[in-house]
């Protein structure tokens, strides 16, 4: 498949020779809630309330209080996009960037005159900085903490070794002029970096890049122990493009930029320094996270001080629909690719494919489908849920299937789960298990077994057939037939 993507706007141009997956408007809209209510019913699916569905990705090109501003919202909002923006088939998307994630490449500095993302230069000790009113940070609702960038993708590196550089998407809230919050989940690589440079009394330094090949931000969203510490996420891309993703030195901080960005805010975490994410509002929210819900606001958060915001000319925010499909894109299939891969290691050529289902936002929910080949598969099917869990912890809940069920149709999964589980026996509860922070029933007061905030209970569910019953569970066989010729307007090829 054709696919020479290197940056945003290559990527906006292969979608633009597709039918249905990209679409512009002038009309005016306000980036504070306004946009999001726009997109909620073009094309943002996943966990947002309905109605609204899944569409194209689409392009404000008028954006109020913002005369030169752009903002792009729902690139990877589909499964069959993100195929079309990687090179591959839908159905092949976790062993896809399983491979790559394998066999990073890594990235390569070039000089500024090669970086386009530092076109145009604003420094924030210029007495007219100023952020707010720079670029166009949306809210998804208006009981948001404020505005965010949704998709800036942090850059830093480890403050005593600087051979180590992460990169993660971080939820970043715009609190003054030069200033914003950072949410940093436990555990996560910078957030390691910045308790070291915070216990040595220093700032880190750090970029926010925004407006990237859609590679850059999937590989991103790999998680330890898939991409331990010291690997560099942006060797999947790499791999996915078979070329380096290009960096540049930053013009403010000693740190490294996206190249190719649309936009890259340079700063510094701020050792010692606090603020309340919802300063300036008091909702009491954050902004809606991917289950579904509106997060609480952090009465606590770590301060990036901006010392410089560089851009290309006419640049695009890229920006996202926290509980959208565009979600379970980024975060599933790397969730995907790294369960694929560690199963396949232990039992090879069981689990045939993975999807990282878009109701639990492409980490609560996982449909396995697996082929047992003879009798002493059974059982395997559990020791792949056990596996899948181990690997990734998000996980809550999974649903087991054969290799005749559709794990990309919800309705062929609930039948498999109708008419292939009992639950007596089909059914295994493991409580106690560390979960999801954003899963809100996870609280000793939802249930008795749950004994600390973020406990849950994982569940599985085999809905495949016993392999001594195989033969009475046979789907009815109809004839394999072309119906191109009947319904030519129906199966002809658009997308050539």
């Amino acid at each position: 498949m054709e696919n020479q993507i290197n940056d945003l706007r290559s990527a906006i141009a292969l979608l633009q020779r597709h039918e249905g997956q990209y679409i512009e408007t002038d009309h005016p809209v306000d980036p504070n809630a306004e946009l999001a209510g726009v997109y909620r019913h073009i094309g943002a699916g996943g966990t947002v309330k309905r109605p609204t569905r899944t569409g194209p990705a689409m392009m404000f090109n008028s954006v109020k209080g913002y005369p030169h501003s752009r903002i792009l919202v729902g690139m990877h909002a589909s499964r069959e996009r993100a195929a079309l923006l990687l090179g591959c088939e839908p159905s092949e998307l976790a062993k896809h960037v399983g491979q790559a994630v394998k066999k990073p490449v890594a990235p390569v500095v070039v000089p500024a005159s090669q970086a386009p993302c530092q076109e145009q230069v604003f420094y924030a000790d210029d007495p007219d900085f100023d952020l707010r009113k720079l670029l166009p940070a949306p809210t998804n609702t208006p009981i948001d903490a404020g505005p965010f960038f949704c998709l800036g993708l942090v850059l830093a590196s480890d403050p005593e070794d600087s051979s180590l550089t992460d990169v993660t998407i971080h939820r970043l809230c715009v609190q003054e002029r030069d200033e914003l919050s950072m949410f940093l989940a436990a555990g996560r690589h910078i957030e390691v970096f910045r308790k070291k440079a915070e216990e040595a009394g220093k700032p880190l330094p750090l970029t926010i890049n925004m407006g990237l090949d859609p590679a850059i931000y999937i590989g991103a969203c790999f998680e330890a122990p898939t991409t331990p510490f010291g690997y560099n996420e942006l060797g999947v891309a790499g791999a996915l493009r078979q070329h380096p993703v290009e960096l540049v030195q930053g013009v403010a901080v000693k740190e490294k930029a996206i190249a190719r960005a649309e936009i890259i805010i340079e700063g510094e975490l701020l050792p010692g320094v606090r603020v309340r994410e919802d300063q300036h509002t008091n909702t009491g929210h954050a902004m809606p996270e991917f289950p579904g819900y509106c997060g609480e606001a952090n009465p606590s958060l770590p301060v990036i001080k901006v010392k410089a915001v560089t851009m290309r000319n006419h640049a695009i925010l890229q920006t996202l629909v926290g509980p959208g499909e565009e979600h379970t894109t980024l975060a599933g299939l790397p969730t995907e690719a790294s369960i694929l891969n560690a199963v396949e290691e232990a039992i090879p050529g069981f689990l045939q494919n993975i999807y990282a289902h878009t109701a639990g936002g492409g980490k609560f929910l996982g449909i396995l489908q697996v082929k047992k080949r003879q009798p002493s598969d059974e059982g395997r099917q559990g020791q792949a849920a056990l596996i899948a869990l181990a690997t990734y912890s998000e996980l809550k809940n999974i649903i087991l299937v054969d290799e005749d069920v559709d794990i990309f149709d919800s309705d062929d999964i609930l039948w498999a789960m109708t008419t292939r589980m009992q639950g007596d026996v089909s059914i295994t509860n493991i409580p106690g298990i560390r979960g999801h922070q954003l899963d809100p029933s996870q609280s000793p007061d939802y249930s008795t077994s749950i004994r600390g905030n973020g406990i849950s209970c994982k569940t599985i569910f085999d809905c495949t057939v016993p392999w001594a019953l195989k033969d009475r569970f046979e789907r009815a066989p109809f004839m394999e037939v072309d119906p191109l010729p009947w319904a030519p307007e129906l199966f002809a090829d658009n997308t050539k």
